[in-house]
């Protein structure tokens, strides 16, 4: 049900959610769990009234806090393996493009069954746009799920990619840098306290020396850095990462990483000799992401260099402090690269178009629904159609942009269909939590990071 109006809304919640004290108290968990959240979640998403968003999300953010369920920073735990008090495992982020509630709800299921610790939700700057889930929405949409699942504890909220356009910055530096500074700040308000800042697109390889290849990219990154720890509520470090190398691009050295974290810790003291720096390091091995289609669109195999990968993990800890390396552009490798990844100490890895993949190419998936998003791609994005490319190429270069114009049809699939699909998902983040040996650490979790409670300003709506 979607409510249409402040009386249904409000009917929806008696004697199940009430607002006291300027707050969310759940009255009746079972019900809140069984029908409400549904209800909240599909009016906070397609409510065409701004207010009734507004307050379904608010209803859906605080009464997870009254259960324990809190947007978190990982960055205590990243502080430990880069002590290296913590080690062995490979923390997972998430991409979820579409039907986010419900592919959600599968990462949970699969968390709790193998009592898997850390696992990040993310969403990148470009996939905001095509698949229209602004930062509230997507946080809102994950919390539904943890609590549908039955979830306790910190959720990892995480901006992935928030990045320079190196082409808008060419023709406005000043416009295209405000326009990551609003993502943040919007970011940080709706609970993302993990953000990955990508200023990678500004290094200058025709440049003579590395530091002048990376300058722009450290000097901005720490810019970026000193306005988020001006942003961050009280009580949360905010972890931020950095990256060095774009990916799809050459591969990453120990030296580009040595400068860039030698230039952005000198930049970052400038802005605040006590400012705290990144805890990660995004890198470039040899993936892409998304992979690289072949004539039949089927994928191309990628080797990744796993030795600079351990190299540049290394270096990251012992002398940075830092948790490790980040892998980018991972979902689409063979399934026996994945354990190699807690082996060479790699601290976090990024995950999306393989689960895009499983949804659209799934036997359950409507095979009228497919047809009708693939016609609308050949016809508004024929624009993106490289001659080069075959159609099939093409179709699995943008189908990613299916999921925006499509997200009521997708969230409208029928019941049996989605959970044959979500089951599909829940199988894959098990494998995978399994292969990056986060199963069983849920007691590290518990130990390293103590979540914050975040107050919210209570909309209108919902006020007396």
């Amino acid at each position: 049900m979607i409510y249409q109006n402040e009386d249904q809304l409000k009917r929806g919640c008696e004697s199940i959610l009430t607002c006291q004290e300027g707050d969310v108290r759940v009255l009746n968990e079972p019900s809140f769990r069984e029908k409400l959240i549904d209800d909240l979640i599909y009016t906070a998403v397609f409510s065409p009234d701004p207010a009734i968003q507004e307050a379904a999300a608010y209803l859906i953010r605080r009464g997870a806090a009254s259960m324990g369920i809190l947007p978190a920073s990982i960055q205590s735990l990243y502080e430990a393996m880069g002590r290296k008090e913590v080690r062995g495992f490979t923390v997972p982020a998430i991409n979820i493009r579409g039907i986010t509630y419900h592919v959600a709800q599968a990462v949970f299921r699969a968390s709790m069954k193998g009592n898997v610790g850390p696992v990040i939700f993310e969403i990148a700057r470009s996939e905001i746009g095509y698949t229209k889930q602004r930062p509230r929405e997507y946080t809102c949409n994950v919390l539904a799920a943890a609590i549908k699942s039955g979830w306790r504890g910190p959720v990892f909220l995480q901006g992935d990619h928030f990045q320079i356009n190196a082409k808008k910055f060419a023709a406005d530096g000043e416009k295209e840098t405000q326009s990551v500074k609003d993502l943040i700040r919007e970011a940080i308000q709706a609970g993302f306290y993990n953000i990955d800042i990508d200023t990678s697109t500004l290094v200058d390889l025709s440049k003579a020396t590395i530091k002048d290849q990376q300058r722009l990219n450290y000097t901005l990154a720490a810019e970026l850095t000193a306005l988020i720890r001006d942003l961050e509520p009280e009580g949360i470090t905010v972890s931020v990462g950095g990256e060095i190398g774009e990916v799809g691009g050459k591969n990453s050295t120990v030296e580009e990483l040595q400068t860039f974290m030698d230039g952005y810790l000198e930049e970052l003291k400038k802005r605040g000799p006590a400012l705290k720096g990144i805890s990660k390091i995004s890198v470039q091995t040899g993936t892409t992401h998304g992979g690289v289609p072949l004539a039949d669109g089927t994928v191309a195999k990628v080797k990744i260099d796993f030795e600079v990968l351990e190299k540049l993990s290394e270096t990251a800890r012992a002398e940075y402090g830092l948790s490790g390396a980040v892998q980018h552009g991972a979902s689409t490798l063979p399934d026996e690269a994945f354990d190699r990844f807690p082996a060479t100490g790699t601290a976090e890895i990024h995950l999306a178009t393989g689960f895009q993949n499983i949804i659209y190419d799934s036997r359950s998936f409507p095979g009228q629904l497919r047809s009708k998003i693939y016609d609308h791609l050949r016809g508004e994005l024929k624009g993106e159609w490289k001659e080069k490319d075959t159609e099939e190429q093409f179709i699995y270069k943008t189908r990613k942009k299916g999921f925006g114009p499509f997200k009521p049809e997708l969230w409208q699939l029928p019941t049996d269909v989605r959970d044959e699909i979500c089951a599909e998902l829940e199988g894959k983040f098990a494998f995978l939590f399994d292969k990056l040996m986060v199963m069983g650490t849920r007691p590290v979790l518990d130990q390293f990071i103590k979540p914050a409670d975040v107050p919210l300003e209570m909309p209108k709506m919902l006020k007396g």
